[in-house]
């Protein structure tokens, strides 16, 4: 089991902060909402600094 960045693409409001923080992990779409480009381009604490600096709750760990 392994856990991976997940966007709600219903909540994001393309603030990009996840795209500074982790911008091998993290890409803006073209509807100007953010997307997982790669789930393995960060390690776990960056990732978890992604999800805690989103100002709309809009990342989360989903188990795969």
């Amino acid at each position: 089991m392994m856990k991976k960045p997940a966007v709600d693409k219903e909540k994001c409001q393309g603030h990009m902060v996840c795209v500074g923080i982790a911008p091998d992990i993290f890409e803006i779409d073209n509807n100007g909402k953010s997307e997982v480009k790669d789930p393995e381009g960060a390690d776990e604490t960056t990732i978890q600094q992604a999800i805690d600096g989103c100002p709309v709750d809009a990342i989360s760990w989903k188990e795969e």
